[in-house]
């Protein structure tokens, strides 16, 4: 086998890799994503978005003017007889013994590639340069060439390091034979992941000078129905995607035009802006499940409102409304009753709560209808603000929900003793006094006739039945007539008294409820709005459903 040395290691000056502002933007959103998901998503999940971020970063520091490609394949498919051919010369070994390629060799076309060799890990005794030819340099100029180890090497070892350098790599060059082209290890552990990134992948069918006459386009076309299969686009027609070669790397048939792609390729030096990209979208889409949601999601006017009804409920606003309305009721007959009437009432209630107040403790037996109303309440806010969300958000949502509701009933119960109970009377409207005055002259029309009949009586006054019964009958006829008048008109304004009490108690409640748990909810669901805004500019969309 000939040999050639490696050179010393290059210190020539390279400029870095430069990515372009579009991919800047979605590596800058992506790495803003994971920073707001740590807390909600676990490492596993966000390790994938990780390792895109810290190998762009490392990629971008390294030069720009070199386009690393491995040449890979399996056992016995000719992928170092293909090495050879591009770089002239016999640099890998190769053989009958299997597997052959023990370690990944570089080939480097040019100068200046030393640190993204030092990247691959392969050290300076793996590392050549191709036969001196003017014309091969100037073709295939900023290429650096790695031929890997089998990837269904028997050799645990070897496998490893193939998965980590296709990770590292710009492009892929997948070397297939007419025996091996279909074999499922290539298409589902490779090929089929590695879809999104067609444009940086190549794929040889190799060792075509051994099928005879038609066979060769034959399996050329069947390999090309099978990426197709795998999802991978392929570049024909002038569209980006994979470009699909047969050639001979033993007979030198169809090499040249390998080598003329490569080297339009290496000169285009948009690989590792391409694969960076690729690795991105493959990285957004594995997190599709975990920010995307084909639904609507947060929690509408609607949903809020029910929650504060259903509070509300719990503490027995209607209720407080209903008492303060009969507690304005029985002022109003109280004022405006006739003093008969009025002191009967009195005797009757002296044992009775003081007149007015009205207590909204609930009895011993109630609390746990009512604390269960408060649980029931926050259940069903808490599924109608998870509905939709991606897994980890809905939970996210539902323990914040969940914290919120502690101690909740038990604020409820302290609110509904300190708004829903008021001390004192009920305000009393302007028209009160002047009902009392008709009420206290129909009173004294009573004592007038009834003294006048009694003067009549014993002789004192002459008699006339006439005036002191007319005087009589309007007063005994006229105070029922006013207090019923009074309650008429006591209606509206009682009606008013208790809705507002009901009101401010349903307000109290609905207020305790927004801060104990629908802030913490909404503050869960505007975070998930965020990351879900920063994962449309990872995927460089506009929106995310």
């Amino acid at each position: 086998m000939s040999m050639v040395e490696t050179r010393p290691a290059d210190s020539q000056s390279v400029s870095p890799l430069a990515y372009d502002t579009a991919l800047r933007s979605r590596l800058e959103a992506l790495r803003e994503l994971v920073g707001l998901s740590r807390t909600r998503l676990d490492s596993r999940t966000l390790a994938e978005a990780g390792r895109v971020l810290d190998e762009a970063a490392a990629r971008r520091k390294l030069s720009g003017q070199h386009t690393v490609v491995a040449i890979a394949g399996a056992t016995g498919s000719g992928k170092s007889t293909l090495f050879n051919a591009l770089a002239g010369v016999a640099i890998s070994e190769t053989g009958v013994r299997r597997p052959t390629t023990a370690a990944p060799i570089a080939c480097s076309w040019s100068d200046g590639a030393a640190t993204l060799i030092d990247r691959l890990g392969i050290p300076g005794r793996l590392r050549r340069r191709p036969l001196q030819s003017a014309e091969a340099e100037a073709q295939l100029a900023g290429l650096v060439l790695v031929d890997l180890p089998d990837h269904d090497s028997a050799a645990v070892q070897h496998r490893q390091q193939v998965d980590r350098i296709l990770g590292l790599v710009d492009a892929i060059i997948w070397v297939v034979d007419p025996e091996k082209y279909a074999d499922a290890v290539l298409h589902e552990r490779y090929l089929r992941p590695l879809a999104g990134h067609a444009e940086v992948m190549f794929v040889v069918l190799n060792q075509v000078d051994r099928l005879p006459g038609e066979a060769a386009h034959q399996v050329l076309d069947d390999l090309r129905r099978l990426l197709d299969e795998d999802g991978i686009a392929l570049g024909e027609h002038g569209e980006p995607g994979a470009a699909v070669l047969a050639l001979s790397a033993l007979t030198g048939d169809g090499v040249a035009e390998l080598r003329e792609a490569l080297g339009q390729f290496v000169a285009e030096r948009g690989a590792p802006g391409r694969r960076v990209q690729a690795d991105l979208d493959a990285a957004a889409s594995r997190l599709w499940p975990v920010y995307a949601t084909g639904r609507r999601t947060g929690l509408s006017e609607r949903a809020r409102n029910e929650f504060a009804a259903r509070l509300a409920d719990a503490v027995g606003a209607t209720a407080a409304g209903e008492a303060a309305e009969r507690a304005w009721l029985r002022n109003a007959n109280r004022a405006c009753g006739t003093p008969w009437l009025r002191l009967w009432r009195w005797y009757e209630g002296r044992s009775d709560l003081p007149t007015g107040r009205h207590s909204l403790r609930m009895p011993v037996d109630e609390e746990p209808t009512a604390r269960q109303r408060v649980e029931q309440a926050v259940r069903v806010l808490s599924d109608r603000a998870a509905a939709g969300l991606p897994a980890p958000w809905a939970q996210a949502v539902r323990e914040a929900a969940a914290r919120g509701a502690l101690g909740l009933p038990e604020a409820l119960d302290e609110l509904a003793a300190r708004v829903g109970a008021p001390t004192g009377r009920p305000p009393r409207p302007g028209w009160w006094p002047a009902a009392v005055l008709v009420q206290a002259s129909m009173t004294v029309l009573q004592v007038l006739g009834g003294l006048w009949l009694l003067g009549q009586i014993i002789g004192v006054m002459s008699p006339n039945l006439g005036v002191p019964v007319l005087l009589m009958v309007i007063g005994i006829v006229g105070g029922p007539v006013v207090e019923w008048g009074c309650r008429l008109a006591a209606r509206g304004p009682a009606r008013r008294y208790g809705l507002e009490a009901e009101r401010r108690l349903w307000e109290a409640a609905a207020g305790c409820g927004r801060a104990r748990v629908l802030d913490p909810v909404a503050a869960e669901l505007l975070r998930y709005r965020e990351v879900r805004e920063q994962y449309g500019r990872v995927l460089g969309a506009a929106q995310v459903g």
